[in-house]
């Protein structure tokens, strides 16, 4: 740790609450600051696919250009955390925020009214999914500067993931509410103020004033086989659960369709996932766990599977509701304890991008989630695409089970 403000929770905090963190210095301003910023991501995706199917008059052009625009954010994810490594937050999300702003505007400028080309907002599009500010590593990384104490983290950690399930949550409803008095660019525009006024409060706190460049340029930590093998774990965990939730998503579209309940029960099921996601997100930083975080990481990767395979014997939407709900009690716990893991495994240079790669196993097994769901439906009934898709992430739990992890 680089800061020594006495002020800090001792290591040996005798009431590790969430409470306790949220009273260490400068820990409320920081933290909401940077929810403020990352709210943005969860408006973003919803706004950009509304404006680019209006502007162009079709879905399938709409689905491309998220398609690379995510597709930008994921890959170039772990190289924007080493700038962060290398030159500090202050100095490298100012520049990202302000060029992932300014990109995020001119897209809501040429998707504000229909007939702008294809080609030009695809462009601008990839071009701002280059420059996202990872504010998410970046703010674990700042509770790692501001805790002493392992238990104040792990809750600190709990409370990160429930309150990022929940921005996700209310992102797209914020944009409901933009559009019905704006264009969807609007929402678009709205995502770009966030993110920028969110960075710009974040790197003005004392709070990130803990956190130091490391100097270098690598965006490899210098002991890189070391890391990259305790990073082995806590990513295949993070794949797992994001595999899960990809699948997860399509399969309830088609219960929902098999069933005849209709596409607007869709949006209730995956609600209630984020519900669970929230309640055992709280429930898991309430604990004070005696089993380390590298054995805890895939059980909880394997009762995510488990859970979805059960799911198959639902016979109605209530009672897959209920499943989703228990399947959600695993999913917080498990991205919080990977990203503990991340964060025993990195070396004091490369502490955010070991965060990144977590992020990026999530966003990668999401998408081999949804590819493989699409690829079983319709091809195989749906109670073996429930069974297939959840053994794949018990398969993913068990080889995290057996990864190597940092001790």
């Amino acid at each position: 740790m680089s800061t020594t403000d006495s002020s800090r929770p001792s290591a040996f905090s005798p009431h590790p609450s969430y409470a306790a963190v949220l009273r260490t210095p400068y820990a409320r301003r920081t933290f909401a600051a940077a929810l403020l910023g990352r709210l943005s991501y969860g408006t973003v995706s919803v706004a950009v696919m509304l404006a680019v199917a209006r502007a162009t008059g079709s879905y399938a052009v709409a689905g491309t250009v998220m398609a690379l625009f995510g597709a930008a954010v994921v890959l170039l994810s772990p190289l924007r955390a080493a700038l962060v490594d290398r030159y500090g937050p202050r100095r490298a999300l100012v520049p990202l925020s302000l060029c992932y702003g300014g990109l995020l505007c001119a897209l809501a400028a040429v998707t504000w009214r229909p007939g702008a080309p294809a080609v030009l907002i695809g462009a601008v599009a990839v071009a701002a999914g280059m420059f996202p500010p990872p504010l998410g590593p970046t703010m674990r990384v700042v509770w790692a500067e501001l805790l002493d104490d392992r238990r104040l983290l792990e809750r600190a950690y709990s409370l990160d993931a429930v309150a990022e399930d929940l921005l996700f949550v209310s992102g797209p409803l914020a944009v409901g509410v933009v559009v019905q008095w704006a264009p969807p660019a609007a929402g678009v525009a709205l995502s770009a103020l966030l993110v920028t006024t969110g960075t710009l409060a974040f790197v003005t706190s004392p709070g990130v004033g803990g956190v130091r460049p490391s100097g270098t340029a690598k965006a490899v930590p210098r002991k890189g086989l070391r890391a990259a093998r305790g990073l082995a774990r806590p990513m295949a965990v993070a794949a797992a659960v994001g595999l899960g939730l990809g699948g997860l998503d399509l399969l309830v579209l088609a219960f929902a369709e098999l069933r005849h309940a209709g596409e607007g029960t869709v949006p209730w099921v995956l609600a209630a996932l984020s519900a669970g996601s929230v309640a055992g997100g709280l429930l898991n930083g309430a604990i004070t766990w005696r089993t380390p975080a590298r054995v805890r990481a895939p059980r909880l990767a394997l009762a995510l599977g488990a859970t979805l395979t059960a799911t198959a014997l639902a016979p109605g939407l209530a009672t897959l509701t209920a499943a989703v709900v228990c399947a959600g009690l695993f999913v917080a716990p498990a991205l919080t304890t990977a990203y503990l893991l991340a964060d025993e495994s990195a070396t004091p240079d490369s502490r955010t991008q070991a965060g990144a790669w977590v992020n990026t196993a999530v966003n990668a097994g999401s998408t081999a989630g949804t590819a493989v769901a699409g690829g079983l439906v319709g091809a195989v009934p749906l109670t073996v695409c429930f069974v297939l898709v959840g053994g794949v992430v018990l398969v993913l739990g068990a080889g995290a089970a057996v990864a190597p992890a940092a001790r």
